[in-house]
């Protein structure tokens, strides 16, 4: 490819500032040069493949977690009780269920199977307040998200197809371990 160069004459007046006795390598030359269609077309592509090629990153979840909204869940197949079931997050470097909102409970009850399984919950009944705590230490609003079954000492709730059920944290259920969305490992 050819391309164009532009050349101007340079003409100072006697007042500039240049003397005459300067010699002609402190004058400089200006080369413009000027990209010919072919050349424009083929940076103008250059530049959209890029634009192209970098697209927003996406939050992922890690093998065997299920998406939902902004969290990645995963649903045991075991049974434990529900601090065993809290452990056994931790671990995962997770924590129980925490339930931000009804759309996500609603999201949530839909990837339940069957009525009969119960999975624990991050929530629990604080002795001192009478009240159901999640463990990141805020109070669930039963008005939103009604807990059935007994409010008592050691006592826990699990997540059922159809609603809250405050169950002994002794017994023995399965759980659900979040964790929030992660950037995807670069290799």
């Amino acid at each position: 490819m050819e391309s164009q160069l532009v050349y101007a004459d340079l003409n100072l007046p006697r007042n500039s500032g240049v003397e005459r006795s300067s010699p002609p390598s402190l004058l400089q030359m200006i080369f413009i040069r000027q990209n010919t269609p072919i050349e424009k077309t083929s940076m103008d592509a250059q530049e959209n493949r890029k634009e192209a090629t970098e697209r927003p990153v996406l939050l992922t979840c890690p093998m065997h977690w299920q998406k939902i909204q902004n969290k990645c869940l995963y649903f045991h197949e075991t049974s434990k009780s529900w601090s065993d079931s809290l452990a056994d997050c931790s671990t995962r470097e997770s924590s129980l269920l925490l339930i931000q909102d009804q759309e996500e409970l609603r999201l949530i009850q839909n990837l339940i199977n069957k009525k009969a399984i119960l999975f624990w919950i991050g929530l629990n009944l604080t002795l001192s307040e009478k009240n159901w705590k999640w463990i990141n230490g805020s109070f669930l609003n039963s008005n939103i998200l009604p807990v059935y079954g007994d409010v008592k000492e050691d006592n826990c709730v699990c997540i059922s197809k159809t609603q809250f059920i405050s169950d002994t944290c002794a017994s023995e259920n399965r759980w659900i371990c979040q964790k929030e969305l992660k950037l995807p490992d670069i290799k």
